[in-house]
């Protein structure tokens, strides 16, 4: 456990060292290929304003049940003045998530782990239906971890074209999305998808994606990564987003592996911070 916040007070004090470094006034090189060129240019274009709440509305909606959440854990689906215990806690990771990002005109953030039973999927449950509770916020939540899709299964659904289909470019994420909330969308996978590596750093995925987001306009999509270790799967794809949250486990993930995929991913993408879940011990101080 001591292992575990003596790495995290050490990452934090490498980003507020990073912060204190003079920003270079130089502009950025051209990217050296056309693929990456399209993606830049793709990504920084601004979006004509539209109505999303007429655009979304077409997307099929579910209603997951307050007892299936719950089992789940999932403690940010039900609002209300009696919160779930551990409802607060998320509600403020959403509010310093909201805050890096608007910062920062963040509008891609992934969540992965180390490795599997971290809870990073979990978290990333969460963090989306504590995003809906603000209205004038839109969120997409797209599964990416398609070795061992999860999220159907906890809204106890089934179906044929998940996610996957999308991003290989065989169906329209109209026809696959499902609304829960008027302003939250899940793009879920239904089944294990073949040679995901491959598929998530094609430029198919890249320009369908972009699409998307030209479509759509979500203030943030929150891409449920898979867990950094057992595959090369997030490291094909980190490059895509604007920041990454890592989702460390309490007496399970070492000092090693938070060290290791925080520099792997800092090669790639901005790491927004480390979060320590499954911790059964809390001291006075941070525990109201």
């Amino acid at each position: 456990m001591s292992k575990v916040q003596a790495a995290i007070a050490k990452a934090r004090a490498a980003r507020e060292e990073a912060k204190r470094r003079p920003i270079d006034p130089s502009p950025p090189p051209y990217p050296k290929s056309s693929d990456q060129q399209s993606r830049i240019l793709t990504r920084s274009m601004p979006s004509q304003p539209i109505d999303r709440s007429m655009v979304w509305m077409p997307l099929e909606t579910f209603t997951p049940t307050d007892r299936r959440m719950a089992r789940n854990r999932i403690v940010s689906f039900k609002d209300g003045a009696q919160k779930a215990p551990g409802a607060v806690e998320l509600d403020m990771l959403r509010t310093k998530v909201l805050q890096q990002m608007r910062a920062h005109n963040w509008k891609r953030l992934a969540i992965t782990s180390p490795s599997a039973d971290c809870g990073k999927t979990t978290v990333a449950l969460n963090l989306a239906f504590s995003l809906s509770r603000q209205a004038d916020s839109f969120t997409i939540v797209a599964e990416m971890d398609m070795r061992r899709p999860s999220m159907a299964k906890t809204f106890g659904l089934t179906g044929n074209a998940g996610f996957s289909s999308v991003i290989d470019g065989t169906a329209n994420f109209a026809d696959v999305a499902m609304r829960p909330r008027p302003n939250l969308a899940f793009g879920m996978n239904y089944a294990p998808a073949r040679n995901p590596s491959e598929l998530l750093q094609s430029t198919t995925a890249k320009h369908i994606l972009a699409q998307i987001d030209e479509r759509y306009q979500p203030d943030i999509t929150i891409f449920d990564m898979p867990p950094m270790l057992s595959s090369d799967d997030t490291m094909a794809f980190i490059g895509q987003v604007d920041c990454v949250l890592l989702v460390a486990a309490a007496e399970a993930t070492s000092v090693k592996e938070i060290d290791k995929c925080e520099r792997e991913l800092a090669t790639q993408t901005n790491v927004l911070g480390v979060m320590l879940n499954k911790c059964r011990y809390m001291d006075q101080e941070t525990s109201y």
